[in-house]
C-alpha cells in the first residue's frame, strides 16, 4: 500500500497530485499509520521543536480542566429510556458555540481552541461528545446516522435550555461539520445563529470513501500507554500540535477491557505472548512454572489502550453524512463560514456558492485535516472575526479583527 506523504513546508511546494491524494485520505479524520521519517513531516518542524540535545518531548496526557471550566453529563429522557451526553463548558455570557468533533475524536479535540477563543470574544462554549464517542453513553451507540445525530443535538440543547435556548452557532469538524449542517437543515436548533464547517466538503469526502477501509486497517490497533498513543498521533501527522494531542487523544482511546484480545500485536504484550507459547510447546512438568510466569507477567503488564470506537463498523453511515452536503450547507438561511486546510478541497457547488457570496471562506495553510487542533489560534481568530463582523458578539482583551479577503 502506498501511503500519502505528509504536507511539506512552504519552502518545498508540493506537487498538486500528491496534495490532492493526502487531502482526500484525511477527510474523515483518518491518518497515516507510521511516523514520517527524518525528511518527512513539515520539513523543519521536528528539528525546530527539539528543546536541545538529550531532551525528550513530553507526551504525557493533560486533563480537560486545564482548558475547560466545567464538565457535566446531560441526560436526555424519552419513553424508551435515557441517554447521557458528556459536555465540556466554558464562558458565562454571549452566544453559545456548540462544538461537534470529527469521526473517532471527542469533545476534547476542541480544548486548545476553547482556551483561545474564550480570550478573544464574549461567548459560551459547549463541546459535546457525539453518540458512540468519548464519554457519551447511549442505548444504541452503533446508530450513527446523520438523522439520529442531528436529533441528538436538538435533544441536548432542549435538555440544557428548555424553550429559552440562547443564540447558538454550530461549529463542526469533518463528520461533525456534516452533522452540524444536517442539524441546521432539520431546524433541530430553533435559536440557530450561524454555521461553521471545518475542512469538510462533499465532493472530496465522497471521493475518499472507497479507500477509507484500507486506510483504517493500516492504523495501529492498540497502544501500550496513553503516552504512546499521544506520541504516535503527533509523529504520524494526525495531530500536528503536541499541546492539543496531549489533551485530545485521551478522548480517542480507552483502556482495553479484560485481557488483551488475540488480535493485539506481539509488540504490545510481547513478553506475555512469548511465555505462553513456550509453555504450550513444553507442557510436560511445566504447569507450576507456567502459573508463576503468568503471575509475574500479570504484575508487570501495563494497561493496553485501543480506539474507543471502531470506525470501520460505521461505514454504512458515511454516504449519508456527506451526500448532498454542499447544497444543504448553501441553503441554510443563517450566516455561514467554511474553514479549509487547502483550496483544492472546494467542489463545484461550493465554488459557485462562494463566488455568489453565499458564505464566507477562509483557507488556513500549513495545517493537517484537524485544522482546529493544528492551528487553534488561527481558527479562533477566524471564528471570532466572523461573529464580530455579524455583530453577534463583542471582542474582549483588546482583540483586533483582521477581515479575510474571501
Amino acid at each position: 500500500q502506498i501511503l500519502p506523504a505528509p504536507r511539506p513546508s512552504m519552502s518545498a511546494r508540493p506537487a498538486p497530485l500528491a496534495m490532492s491524494t493526502l487531502e482526500k485520505q484525511l477527510h474523515l479524520g483518518r491518518l497515516p499509520p507510521r511516523p514520517p521519517g527524518p525528511a518527512g513531516g513539515s520539513g523543519q518542524a521536528l528539528p525546530k521543536m527539539r528543546m536541545g540535545p538529550g531532551r525528550k518531548r513530553d507526551y504525557s496526557p493533560v486533563p480537560w480542566s486545564q482548558y475547560f471550566e466545567s464538565m457535566e453529563d446531560v441526560v436526555v429522557e424519552s419513553d424508551s429510556g435515557k441517554d447521557t451526553f458528556r459536555i465540556y463548558k466554558s464562558g458565562s455570557e454571549g452566544p453559545v458555540l456548540l462544538l461537534l468533533h470529527g469521526g473517532g475524536h471527542s469533545a476534547l479535540s476542541w480544548a486548545v481552541f476553547t482556551a483561545a477563543i474564550i480570550n478573544r470574544i464574549q461567548c459560551r462554549i459547549v463541546a459535546l461528545d457525539l453518540r458512540g464517542h468519548g464519554e457519551t453513553k447511549v442505548r444504541n451507540p452503533e446508530d450513527l446516522s446523520a438523522e439520529t445525530m442531528a436529533r441528538d443535538i436538538g435533544n441536548v440543547v432542549e435538555a440544557m435550555y428548555g424553550d429559552l435556548s440562547p443564540p447558538i452557532m454550530l461549529i463542526g469538524h469533518s463528520m461533525g461539520g456534516a452533522i452540524a449542517v444536517h442539524t441546521a437543515a432539520s431546524n433541530a436548533v430553533p435559536s440557530l445563529l450561524g454555521l461553521c464547517m471545518i475542512d469538510v466538503v462533499e465532493g472530496t469526502a465522497m471521493d475518499a470513501l472507497n479507500s477509507m477501509q484500507n486506510f483504517l486497517r493500516s492504523r495501529p490497533k492498540t497502544f501500550k500507554s496513553l503516552e504512546n498513543a499521544i506520541e504516535w498521533s503527533v509523529k504520524s501527522g494526525q495531530i500536528r500540535n503536541l499541546e492539543s494531542a496531549r489533551v485530545s487523544m485521551v478522548g480517542q482511546v480507552k483502556e482495553c477491557e479484560g485481557d488483551a484480545s488475540p488480535g493485539v500485536p506481539k509488540t504490545i504484550v510481547e513478553g506475555i505472548i512469548e511465555e505462553e507459547e513456550e509453555e504450550d510447546e513444553n507442557e510436560d512438568g511445566e504447569s507450576v512454572n507456567k502459573r508463576k510466569k503468568d503471575d509475574d507477567a500479570e504484575t508487570k503488564k501495563e494497561p493496553v489502550y485501543t480506539w474507543r470506537i471502531e470506525l470501520a463498523r460505521t461505514e454504512k453511515y458515511w454516504d449519508g453524512w456527506f451526500r448532498g452536503l454542499s447544497n444543504l450547507f448553501l441553503n441554510c438561511p443563517v450566516p455561514k463560514l467554511l474553514l479549509l486546510a487547502g483550496v483544492d478541497r472546494l467542489d463545484k457547488d461550493l465554488t459557485i456558492g462562494q463566488m455568489q457570496g453565499k458564505f464566507q471562506m477562509q483557507v488556513l495553510p500549513q495545517c493537517g485535516h484537524a485544522v482546529h487542533e493544528d492551528a487553534p489560534d488561527k481558527v479562533a481568530e477566524a471564528v471570532a472575526t466572523f461573529l464580530i463582523r455579524h455583530r453577534f458578539t463583542e471582542p474582549i482583551g483588546g482583540f483586533q479583527c483582521v477581515f479575510p479577503a474571501c
